[in-house]
Order: structure tokens, then sequence, then C-alpha cells
């Protein structure tokens, strides 16, 4: 069994409100997700985010939980893609403080 991906990312808003900028950014980048990654299933139970997807006809999947200052995102890669783990770990940090940005709509 290959060792999850750890992403930690630290934030100031409370869990209420990151886990509401979540869930409208998500809805947000669905459509740019959906070039790269198939079959994508997201469930919310409570604070905590569980997703599913295939890419590269391999299955990933993962939880992302939502705490008062951070959000612990653990993704199972599989082999083949865990070899580019290092590669795509700052691109979801990078996505993920995006998503707890204020949108400019508000």
């Amino acid at each position: 069994m290959m060792r999850p991906l750890v992403i930690s990312i630290p934030h100031r808003l409370g869990r209420h409100e990151a886990k509401r900028r979540l869930d409208a950014g998500i809805g947000r980048l669905r459509p740019e997700l959906a070039r790269h990654v198939g079959a994508l299933e997201l469930v919310w139970e409570g604070d905590r985010l569980n997703f599913r997807a295939r890419a590269l006809a391999q299955t990933i999947t993962g939880r992302l939980d939502v705490l008062d200052d951070s959000l612990r995102l653990e993704i199972e890669l599989p082999w083949l893609l865990s070899l580019l783990a290092p590669a795509i770990a700052p691109q979801i940090r990078d996505r993920g403080r995006a998503l707890l940005e204020k949108p400019s709509d508000m």
C-alpha cells in the first residue's frame, strides 16, 4: 500500500467560512478538472469532503478535512500517479489557496 499524499493548507477563515468557500469554488473548478479527470464523485460528510476520480485509467480517492485553521487533504494515488506527487502537490496547494480566497463577486 502506497503512503497517501498529504497536503496541509493553512487559513484564517474559520471552519464554516472555509467550507463555504470550498463548496462554492469546487463548482467553478469542475469544468477545468473535467479536462483531466473523469467520473468525479464528491460527497460531504460534515466537514469532510470524500472524493473519487479517474485519471489516466487510474482511480484516485481521498478526503479533505476542513479544520478551524487549515485544510488537510489526503490523496490515495495509485503507484503510477504517485510518481507525479512531487510535481502535482504544489499545484494542488496553490489551487486550494485560490479556492479559499474571497471571490471577486462578494
